[in-house]
């Protein structure tokens, strides 16, 4: 009886999604053609780790060399970017990740990077809003509008108020606010959300184009120098092992390849559309990226930027263009809105997804008969984006966000290879050259930045995918909708 037991939910947990689009898309308006994608990709991977984490990780890994880190990363990304061009034209629905991963390599995979993915959007999506808030309160300082410290800043930071005291943090509302409105945007409508995507897109590269070009005059070559500073003698604080550490730590800028994928469902031809907005968003923010890296480090000495959120501000501060000032501020704030908005969206659309399939509660896996919206996702991530983003500093959130990065990257290129033994003659719109070369290449990349984060970051992952295998077994393997539930255990020996 255990034996029959034990090989049910073998097969429970190797049960996989069939290859090919879904059968009806649950209520999601098919809306977005490829322009609209390209949008998606720049809007969320061009901000969060250009405008916040540049200056810590050069300031506490890499010094200068964050450079050489930005090239890494784009590297890595440019493997994991071809895979999921393959995969999104194969298997054309909402989920990204979570969905190829179920499709090749069985359900509880798929759980497993579903649950993986619904931490890195979340944590993404906080740690940018922690940003935004910083940047927000830099502006309205300059205009002489000050906000409360204690008010800007989570319960783990000491902050300096007005008469120069230090205080504890109490919670980080302005971080809050911005998740709620724009959670509150997204149910409204895809459309309408990717019109101010588009608006906000339009206004970052305009701030990026203007700091390179006002910058580069006003660049301190000695800022250079040493371009590579020594290690401390602990892995991870500058020399090569802090280009590595910095390089895991940046990833999770390029959260928007993955972003793109979770609408497939909403997208008017997937097959050819997918791939375009994948590897041409790709392409833009490959070049924006190793460009601006480099005038914000000449700018600013790495011993500056150390802990600072908001390093683009610092930045600017060191030119003479006191309008240029106040102009990147606010176009540096209105860039981050796309990147909040695009996490919020990929989080919903996986959890959208997996509720779809019946591993989690259907009340998430149903549309607003009017919005066409998941409003329910939308509600529940507002309350838990905007928790984190209240009582995390923004170092613990960029951590935590970049290994689920990573991880669902490894995924991808594994279900690549996977996907062409079982599924060889499936029509593939776009498929990756070099045989399995650039898969197994995406693997070992991805996977040597795993290994460079710190054991805290690698203690949250496995505690959180513990909560989510339990989650699973208590409720996902008995309600998915590819099988027969798994009978009860009823006092069976």
């Amino acid at each position: 009886m255990r034996g029959n037991m034990n090989t049910g939910i073998a097969r429970a947990l190797l049960r996989r999604l069939p290859v090919g689009a879904p059968a009806d898309d649950a209520g999601l308006k098919r809306v977005l053609g490829a322009g609209s994608l390209v949008a998606l990709g720049v809007g969320v991977t061009i901000g969060a780790g250009l405008f916040s984490l540049t200056g810590v990780a050069a300031g506490s890994n890499a010094g200068p060399a964050v450079l050489i880190s930005f090239v890494l990363a784009a590297v890595a990304c440019a493997f994991a970017g071809l895979c999921y061009g393959e995969l999104a034209g194969m298997i054309p629905a909402a989920g990204s990740a979570y969905v190829y991963a179920y499709a090749a390599l069985g359900e509880l995979a798929g759980w497993i990077i579903g649950w993986d993915l619904v931490l890195e959007y979340t944590v993404g999506a906080s740690a940018v809003s922690v940003s935004w808030a910083r940047y927000m309160r830099s502006l309205l300082d300059g205009w002489g509008i000050h906000l409360s410290p204690r008010f800007t800043a989570s319960p783990f930071e000491v902050v300096g108020m007005a008469g120069g005291q230090p205080v504890q943090g109490i919670a980080n509302v302005p971080a809050v606010f911005i998740i709620m409105v724009l959670s509150v945007l997204l149910m409204r409508g895809i459309s309408e959300s990717a019109r101010l995507n588009a608006i906000v897109v339009a206004i970052k590269l305009t701030v990026i184009a203007a700091v390179i070009g006002f910058g580069l005059p006003y660049i301190k070559t000695a800022n250079y120098i040493p371009f590579i500073p020594p290690n401390t003698g602990e892995f991870g604080h500058y020399g090569l092992s802090g280009i590595l550490r910095a390089a895991g730590t940046i990833f999770f800028a390029y959260l928007g390849f993955d972003a793109v994928s979770t609408v497939a469902q909403e997208t008017r031809n997937p097959g050819r559309d997918m791939p375009i907005g994948l590897l041409g968003s790709l392409a833009i923010c490959t070049f924006v990226y190793i460009a601006f890296s480099f005038v914000l480090t000449g700018l600013v000495n790495y011993r500056d930027m150390i802990g600072d959120a908001a390093p683009v501000a610092t930045a600017i501060d060191h030119t003479p263009f006191g309008w240029l000032q106040a102009a990147v501020k606010i176009g540096v704030i209105c860039g981050f809105l796309s990147v909040i908005l695009v996490l919020l969206l990929g989080q919903s659309r996986v959890f959208f997804a997996m509720a779809r399939d019946g591993l989690l509660p259907p009340m998430f896996g149903r549309t607003h008969a009017r919005l066409g919206t998941p409003v329910a996702c939308h509600l529940f991530f507002m309350g838990v984006t905007g928790t984190l983003a209240a009582f995390l500093p923004i170092e613990q959130l960029a951590h935590m966000t970049s290994i689920g990065t990573l991880l669902a990257f490894v995924i991808v290129c594994v279900g690549v290879i996977v996907l062409r033994v079982r599924e060889p003659d499936r029509p593939r719109v776009f498929r990756v050259p070099g045989g399995n070369i650039i898969p197994v290449a995406g693997i070992i990349s991805c996977g040597i930045m795993m290994l460079s984060l710190d054991r805290l970051t690698w203690l949250r992952l496995v505690v959180w995918l513990a909560i989510g295998l339990v989650v699973y077994a208590l409720y996902g393997i008995r309600h998915s909708r590819l099988g027969a539930v798994i009978p009860a255990m009823r006092g069976k020996s």
